[in-house]
């Protein structure tokens, strides 16, 4: 394959009332690692010249199955990040809480836990 994965279609739309086929995922090591010039999030407007308007995903992703060896990719650059589904990281793993906060409290209650045990030898 090319070694990415795509999300949206007409039937399942990845931002509200757009359409549009976007990169999900790049496979470490696939043609499109490799090459390095897709990057997830991304929009592919065309395959090998071929408009990805207004079509169903599976329709996309036949016409990427079939593209061959040579493949041209008209995209464009995210330029934002875009809101997707809930809970999704774009990486075709669903997301969970982001490590900031599991982080950030649980640094904070182990700061105060050294603080009181400190304080508490202290008194001692």
């Amino acid at each position: 394959g090319l070694g990415f994965n795509i999300v949206g279609g007409t039937d399942q739309q990845y931002i509200s009332n757009d359409n549009s086929i976007y990169v999900s995922r790049i496979k470490k090591d696939g043609a499109a690692y490799l090459d390095g010039r897709l990057q997830e999030g991304d929009k592919i407007l065309a395959v090998n010249g071929r408009d990805l308007k207004d079509l169903r995903h599976k329709d996309a992703v036949e016409l990427f199955r079939n593209a061959g060896c040579d493949v041209s990719l008209k995209i464009q650059r995210r330029l934002q990040p875009q809101n997707g589904p809930v809970g999704y990281r774009g990486d075709g793993e669903p997301g969970g809480l982001p490590l900031a906060t599991i982080l950030v409290p649980g640094l904070a209650l182990a700061a105060a836990a050294v603080w009181i045990l400190l304080r508490y030898r202290q008194r001692m």
